[in-house]
């Protein structure tokens, strides 16, 4: 699993090098220092006992491959325990829910949101999504901004989904940190933090930081514009980066500190790019500094390239079917996920709205349908990874979640049918074995700005 401390771990890999010297390591002793100072939570969250539970009864989507048509599915201490067909072999001191008809996946995953940072009620005084000062803003988190307060939190949980990364906006050429967070009530969002999820790296290119800067006739106004600025801000960073392999311990800089963790890989690059050409030139980019694309999101025209993509291992993070709202989302095909699956790659669906994460199910089954209607032969299961598997591998977690398989987070939806139908919706929602929605119990608002008005799901 990645750690998400920047220097953290890119000092834990270095101090293991034999050839390391004790001032070297000295130097970078002083910033993993300051590193975790930057992420001590106040607000401690104490791990909470489940008992067993065994579902029963159920159809059961592993997303792993199997499908169990009659299974059952057992969960303790925050854990899977058990999956398999038919009936468990005892239930012994569990408590047993028996779900005919209903079933079983794992938690979804919403690669790209900006819930928090763009909270309801919609306002300006709530717009803490981009920090648009300056087309560089890597040293900026979204979890500073993150308001766990918002509604949209709680009715994400509702449509299943039960991680999702929180990420800036795309108005800068390098926006800051993203980050992981599990879709429970806390009082600050450091407490909501994935564990062990690294931190992504916003960048974008294209249409809208040209826009946004270009309109103040201020640099980039143009693509060759957008390259320009990224490539300086990299060269920056190696040159910050070479400091600090020679135990200079320059001042420290968030920004660079955040582009050398993407270099070093301990940070996870996430890049909106919705053409072919342009996300050609970032994956360049890439390779001309040294760091990993690990998903391209929205990349309407990912299908152009696929090939590329799925030789190179960088996921896409997309919709069913968003379509010209802009010129670089004019040539968008309902095809895309399913396309870019058949050829071997890693298609996610994501939401980019707060209203889309609450039907990431359906969202997946319309391009499921999509690429049918082609004549590409999409399974269940592989349709169900969009929102599952994959998911959680761009986000780097992909080895705890995503699947249902014994050992990883008991994070788990109960279908009340279907999760591909339009009629069905999640009848109970597990986080690390811990209920936190059922549809026929209680519905207590989590945020004061719901308390005492009528709540709909």
């Amino acid at each position: 699993m990645y750690r998400h401390l920047l220097l953290g771990s890119l000092i834990t890999t270095l101090a293991g090098c034999a050839s390391m010297s004790a001032e070297t390591k000295s130097a970078t002793s002083h910033l993993q220092a300051a590193e975790r100072s930057g992420h001590v939570a106040i607000e401690t969250v104490a791990s909470a006992e489940a008992p067993l539970v065994f579902i029963t009864e159920a159809r059961i989507m592993t997303a792993a491959g199997e499908i169990h048509e009659q299974g059952y599915i057992a969960m303790a201490n925050g854990r899977i325990e058990a999956v398999g067909a038919g009936a468990p072999p005892s239930t012994d001191g569990a408590h047993v829910i028996a779900a005919p008809g209903m079933v079983v996946t794992p938690g979804l995953i919403d690669t790209h949101s900006h819930l928090g940072v763009y909270p309801a009620p919609s306002a300006k005084a709530h717009s803490d999504g981009n920090e648009m000062t300056t087309p560089i803003t890597a040293g900026v988190w979204a979890e500073h901004a993150f308001w766990p307060q918002d509604p949209g939190i709680q009715r994400a949980l509702m449509g299943g989904v039960t991680t999702l990364m929180a990420l800036p906006g795309s108005g800068n050429l390098i926006g800051g940190r993203g980050v992981t967070l599990h879709t429970v009530p806390r009082r600050g969002s450091r407490a909501m933090r994935y564990p062990g999820a690294p931190d992504g790296v916003k960048m974008a290119c294209g249409e809208n930081p040209k826009r946004v800067y270009g309109t103040r006739n201020s640099s980039p106004q143009t693509r060759m514009g957008n390259l320009y600025v990224q490539r300086s801000a990299f060269i920056d960073a190696v040159e910050y980066k070479k400091k600090l392999d020679k135990a200079e311990a320059p001042k420290r800089d968030l920004k660079l500190e955040t582009l050398v963790g993407l270099m070093e890989g301990e940070l996870l690059g996430h890049v909106h790019c919705y053409r072919a050409d342009d996300m050609i030139n970032m994956l360049q980019l890439a390779d001309e500094f040294g760091f990993k694309i690990r998903s391209f999101h929205h990349a309407v025209e990912a299908y152009k390239i696929r090939d590329i993509l799925a030789e190179r291992d960088v996921s896409v993070s997309t919709w069913a079917d968003w379509w010209g709202f802009k010129m670089e989302a004019y040539d968008a095909i309902q095809e895309n996920a399913a396309l870019l699956s058949e050829a071997g790659g890693m298609p996610i669906i994501h939401s980019d709205s707060a209203r889309g994460i609450r039907r990431l199910n359906q969202e997946a089954a319309k391009a499921m349908a999509h690429g049918r209607r082609a004549g590409i032969e999409i399974s269940e299961n592989e349709a169900l990874r969009w929102i599952t598997y994959n998911a959680a591998w761009a986000l780097g977690i992909e080895g705890d979640v995503g699947t249902l398989e014994p050992g990883k987070r008991a994070d788990i939806v109960v279908w009340d049918g279907s999760p591909f139908s339009v009629y069905s919706s999640a009848r109970w929602v597990f986080i690390d074995g811990a209920l936190r929605h059922d549809s026929k119990g209680e519905s207590v608002p989590w945020s004061d700005f719901e308390v005492g008005q009528e709540v709909q799901p």
